[in-house]
């Protein structure tokens, strides 16, 4: 009697011990013990050999690369829940089929961007930093010194009004916000009830009107910049804006002027254009308390981590056992 022969599968990152154990258990999994980045080559070289390629967002799996695919690759599940870095349409025209990590991460993100939203106008940053860093410089409590903002009875708004988005809400909603939101259609009527959410179908109408913005939509080409120099410049000057969501959807460099200008409060940023690379000029902002600035941690617990490797799995198995996987990426979705 001779045993199924299990899938190869090519890990690209280090993954949490319980997950990487089960791959190994189930696969020929081939891991990535110390966490370098995969180069070019190794990459090329794995999808020309290895059945199941996973991913994470930190590998380009583009059209040139999916192109030099040997005929035994079949999927690429990918340990993220977003699809910008795989090139969806080109896998789809090779036969090969991809998945994400969908729904796992979403209280996880919608906590960090409420700390976010907390830690930047009540300058929790620049306070600690201040008895970390310069010790002697706290001479004891005053009156007028290290004042924020009160966000309790201000207006946030969100843009986009998925899963985190929805999420955040319900957050700042109990912290005494009031919720506005921008989106491709409207939530549900029960949705907006629950929340006491009022609708714009104008992006540009809700910047000029609320003090904190936070950004939760995807990254697609229509996001790209979503928050221009021009959308931007629309906020009021006491406003802050909040990003966990990715980087190019906001225009860095009008984002670092409006700072600078004071055109803008301040901002909290977890994602950022050219990850792991930070523009500088974000880096005197931090300095200067105008900016909370976060290495790409909103979703970095323990809990969610394992919940995306076990649907990395899941997809795996699925496939192999001759189903379509439950999260399967559609082509021209990316």
């Amino acid at each position: 009697m001779t045993s199924k022969k299990k899938p190869k599968v090519y890990i690209t990152r280090k993954l949490p011990d319980a997950v990487e154990t089960r791959m190994r258990e189930l696969f020929d999994a081939e891991l990535n013990i110390d966490d370098t980045p995969r180069t070019l080559p190794e990459l090329v070289a794995a999808v020309q050999t290895a059945d199941v390629l996973v991913p994470t967002v930190t590998d380009r799996i583009d059209q040139a690369l999916i192109e030099q695919a040997g005929p035994q690759l079949k999927l690429i599940a990918s340990f993220s829940n977003g699809f910008d870095h795989i090139d969806v349409d080109a896998a789809a025209r090779r036969g090969i089929t991809v998945t994400n990590t969908p729904n796992v991460l979403t209280e996880d993100t919608a906590d960090m961007t409420m700390a976010l939203i907390l830690a930047v106008p009540r300058r929790l940053a620049e306070g600690s930093r201040i008895l970390t860093d310069n010790p002697g410089e706290w001479a004891g409590w005053s009156p007028i010194w290290m004042l924020g903002r009160r966000i309790w009875g201000k207006r946030i708004g969100i843009v986009g009004m998925g899963r985190i988005g929805t999420a955040v809400a319900r957050r700042a909603k109990a912290f005494g916000l009031s919720i506005h939101y921008h989106n491709r259609k409207r939530v549900s009527p029960a949705t907006e009830d629950e929340l006491e959410a009022t609708y714009w179908d104008s992006l540009d109408q809700m910047l000029a009107r609320v003090d904190i913005v936070s950004v939760n939509c995807p990254s697609t080409p229509a996001t790209y910049h979503l928050l221009s120099a021009r959308r931007l410049a629309l906020m009021q000057p006491t406003s802050y804006i909040v990003n966990t969501a990715r980087g190019g959807i906001i225009d860095e460099a009008a984002l670092i002027q409006c700072l600078r200008e004071g055109k803008i409060a301040g901002a909290g940023l977890d994602v950022f254009e050219n990850e792991p690379l930070v523009n500088p000029k974000f880096l005197k902002l931090s300095k200067e308390g105008k900016v909370v600035l976060l290495p790409h941690m909103s979703s970095a617990t323990i809990e969610g981590r394992i919940d995306m490797g076990d649907k990395v799995i899941i997809n795996i198995r699925t496939y192999f056992d001759g189903h379509r996987p439950p999260n399967r990426v559609l082509p021209g979705r990316s």
